[in-house]
């Protein structure tokens, strides 16, 4: 192989090989399970629910998938990653608010696991909070922040207007954050 890759290189007219340093991925899998936590968790900071966050990981891999070459470094790779990050969230940004948001704060999170970490009383207490409320203001929420619906999905699953949905979600988190200072303390 050596002798082979020597002969390419010297015939006139064929491209040089380039030595592909170690810290490259073997493989898109490996890019994939190398990164696929951080990106996620990027994406359900910046949409703040876990179908938009798995579209969009989706979407930065798939957007990857044909410019990336496997033989730069794993720094390139990842930085790559990122900045694919930022175009997508941008794009989803700009279809969901109507405007150019130009500014995206990248922060990285490193975690182990791909969900967020709720513990055992902070359930308790939005328990509480949401056994404060009437029924739509209860089953707004729990659409919105519990089982990560959009506020598309969640108008539909309702029966209302997205209008609507967004007023519904805006009074039920007034009157829990009302309720949580008056009385649950």
């Amino acid at each position: 192989m050596l002798g082979e890759q020597r002969r390419l290189s010297t015939d006139p007219g064929t491209r040089k090989l380039r030595a592909v340093s170690d810290d490259c991925y073997p493989d898109w899998d490996a890019v994939y399970r190398d990164n696929i936590g951080w990106i996620y968790q990027l994406m359900f900071l910046k949409v703040g629910n876990r179908s938009d966050a798995e579209d969009l990981t989706t979407d930065v891999f798939l957007s990857a998938l044909r410019p990336l070459r496997l033989t730069v470094p794993v720094a390139e790779v990842r930085a790559y990653l990122k900045a694919t990050a930022r175009t997508t969230l941008a794009a989803f940004w700009r279809d969901r608010m109507g405007r150019e948001i130009t500014a995206i704060d990248m922060d990285v999170v490193e975690a182990d696991t791909d969900d967020p970490v709720i513990d055992v009383s902070t359930e308790r207490l939005a328990t509480e909070v949401l056994d404060t409320l009437p029924d739509n203001y209860r089953t707004i929420l729990d659409l919105r922040f519990l089982q990560g619906y959009s506020i598309k999905d969640a108008a539909a699953a309702l029966g209302v207007t997205i209008s609507n949905a967004k007023v519904l979600q805006h009074r039920a988190l007034r009157l829990a954050a009302q309720n949580r200072k008056g009385g649950m303390q």
